[in-house]
């Protein structure tokens, strides 16, 4: 019996001591609206990781972006997400007004990825053709505190506006906003996004659209990280000529309590499957490797620097 015994013990030993790499890792994927690009993005991410990553379980939750992803995060409710840069530089230095209570201090970068280009949309017959035009407008801004509402309040505001100036504004995720205008309940929309939205795809669809101008001078009083870009012709359809806008680069984001190694394998499998992200949405075609490691708000995770100097981005 002893002898039993005694091997038993080992036994049990033997598992207890087993290396930690062989135990279940779990990746939430935190995104964005599903009809935005977040959405479809992080799909593509988590079926990466739970096909390479061994021993990883990944689920993809939808949330209301930017600002609650990284509330989220802080809270250890995720491990990766996505974010607009200007979202991040409030959330690291704890900007109540833009949804941050206290300095989100676990926040770490994985890295740029593509931009988000400022996108207002009004119906042809709303008479919008300025964004001065949008006074006495109903105009849907996002959902509440997220990065597309904060992006909405920093272009009225250099524009000389502000919501009192509108004639009702709605706070709605970028599927309602387009069921609205369609429903002619609703004249305008700003949405924040990577190129080719299906939500404004939908809407330019069904409905004769006027995609209004960012002029560059609004920009430069905004300032960064806003820059100026443009909305090429035919992105959406009746869209015949380009249109000046805003972007502002979009990061994936972790938290300083995920391990070097996993956030290594996150950041490296994001910028060696780009075919991937780019079949998910063609939004992926801005992300770009040489840029994956500059200008972040958020000190770079151990593990993302460990891949950009391996790639020679990082010296």
């Amino acid at each position: 019996m002893s002898s039993k015994f005694i091997v038993a013990v080992a036994l049990c030993v033997a598992v207890l001591s087993a290396p930690a790499a062989h135990a279940q890792q779990f990746i939430n994927v935190l995104t964005g609206g599903t009809s935005g690009v977040y959405y479809p993005l992080g799909v593509a991410i988590g079926k990466i990781y739970s096909d390479k990553i061994p021993n990883v379980k990944t689920q993809v939750q939808a949330t209301k972006a930017s600002v609650e992803n990284l509330n989220l995060l802080e809270q250890g409710r995720g491990e990766i997400a996505f974010t607009l840069g200007d979202s991040l530089k409030a959330a690291w230095e704890g900007d109540a007004e833009a949804g941050f209570k206290t300095k989100l201090t676990k926040l770490r970068t994985i890295g740029a990825i593509y931009p988000n280009y400022i996108q207002i949309v009004a119906t042809a017959d709303s008479g919008i053709k300025t964004l001065a035009d949008l006074k006495g407008k109903t105009l849907s801004v996002g959902a509440p505190k997220s990065g597309t509402e904060l992006n909405s309040r920093a272009i009225l505001k250099a524009a000389g506006m502000d919501y009192n100036d509108l004639g009702k504004v709605e706070y709605l995720p970028f599927a309602e906003s387009v069921d609205l205008m369609k429903n002619r309940q609703l004249t305008a929309t700003l949405q924040s996004a990577g190129l080719g939205v299906a939500s404004l795809k939908d809407l330019s669809n069904s409905n004769d659209i006027v995609v209004v101008s960012v002029p560059k001078e609004i920009v430069d009083k905004i300032g960064p990280p806003f820059v100026s870009a443009i909305i090429p012709a035919n992105t959406y359809k009746g869209q015949d000529k380009d249109v000046p806008t805003a972007a502002v680069v979009n990061y994936l984001v972790t938290s300083s309590a995920v391990s070097d190694d996993l956030a290594y394998q996150m950041t490296k499998l994001v910028y060696e499957s780009l075919p991937d992200l780019i079949s998910a949405h063609s939004a992926a075609r801005g992300i770009k490797l040489e840029d994956a490691a500059m200008n972040s708000p958020v000190p770079l995770h151990p593990g993302a620097i460990r891949y950009f100097k391996e790639k020679g981005l990082i010296k």
